[in-house]
């Protein structure tokens, strides 16, 4: 029986994740402050270990594992950072990490997952379904499932992002997450709806990743195609079946971005902020920018999810 997610929850995943990540830094700028027509403060993940937050959720999960099943391993299912999340985590306690990735994820992405020690099973994720690979390599091996956002430990855990923050800059009005499967939001708006219970909380999405956005109208999970979008991490078909009920309760609405906005996003944080952010990480900073918030909201959090990005793409910018 999983715990209920609540702010208590993800102050316990902070403190025993505390040896495995890094306390990231929150960045301002008063260029992109002109440009959102506000006060923005970045909580910068691309300074995580790892180049992302998923560090966080896998470590808080892998962490509680009872001894006596880690030299079982884990099994896990990513487009990357989630990989790479748990080939950390993994290494840290002496576990084997067997992990399911697309032939179209970013290779920087593999590269550093098999560099940090795990096993890579690859599919095609057009014709063969994630969730049923790593339902085979279970059974083979009685390994622990260590899903991207669908389980509660993993929520607490990314929502230390948000507690973080909010110990940093606690008087915001609002804050902007980007929405994947919808772990980092469920954590994040969690916490952030406990401990400023008036915060106003905004999702970002890809607008050829819309599937949140659509859910949330439909009031229902809406499974969408594959969708094409160089934002690989915001890449699932569909919000969780645990996250959605949370996003229900405490997002107000999701904000769509295009493929060029989020490229220039990137383009804005790389030249005038000195800072290398990947595509799902710029969705967040591409709503900001485009000024899709309400006027009154004056000091607004925005998290940056990550920086794993693939040299190709960078030089596209």
């Amino acid at each position: 029986m999983m715990p209920e997610l609540t702010p208590d929850l993800v102050r316990a995943a902070a403190a025993r994740i505390a040896p495995m990540v890094h306390r990231t830094p929150v960045l301002t700028s008063r260029g992109l402050d002109a440009r959102c027509g506000r006060r923005i403060f970045l909580k910068c993940e691309n300074f995580q270990r790892g180049g992302a937050f998923k560090v966080r959720g896998a470590s808080n999960l892998i962490l509680s594992i009872p001894p006596e099943d880690l030299p079982r391993g884990v099994v896990a299912f990513s487009s990357g950072n989630h990989a790479q999340g748990v080939a950390l985590a993994a290494q840290h306690v002496g576990t084997p990490a067997t992990i399911a990735m697309p032939l179209d994820a970013p290779k920087s992405k593999v590269e550093a997952t098999r560099a940090m020690g795990a096993t890579i099973v690859t599919y095609d994720r057009l014709t063969q379904d994630r969730e049923q690979i790593a339902a085979s390599l279970l059974e083979s091996s009685g390994a622990t499932l260590v899903p991207p956002y669908d389980h509660t430990l993993i929520m607490a855990g990314q929502g230390t992002v948000a507690l973080e923050l909010l110990e940093a800059v606690p008087d915001l009005d609002a804050l902007i997450v980007c929405v994947g499967g919808g772990g980092l939001m469920a954590g994040c708006s969690t916490v952030a709806k406990g401990l400023q219970p008036k915060i106003r909380v905004f999702g970002a999405e890809p607008e050829r990743a819309s599937d949140t956005w659509q859910s949330l109208r439909q009031g229902r999970r809406v499974e969408i195609p594959p969708p094409d979008t160089i934002a690989d991490g915001l890449r699932s078909p569909a919000p969780g079946k645990l996250t959605f009920p949370i996003l229900q309760r405490n997002v107000e609405d999701i904000l769509l971005v295009s493929e060029d906005e989020i490229r220039e996003a990137m383009r804005f944080l790389l030249t005038r902020m000195k800072i290398v952010v990947e595509p799902s990480g710029a969705v967040s900073v591409a709503a900001a920018l485009c000024r899709q918030l309400p006027p009154e909201l004056e000091r607004v959090g925005v998290v940056v999810s990550g920086g794993n990005v693939d040299m190709d793409v960078l030089a596209t910018l």
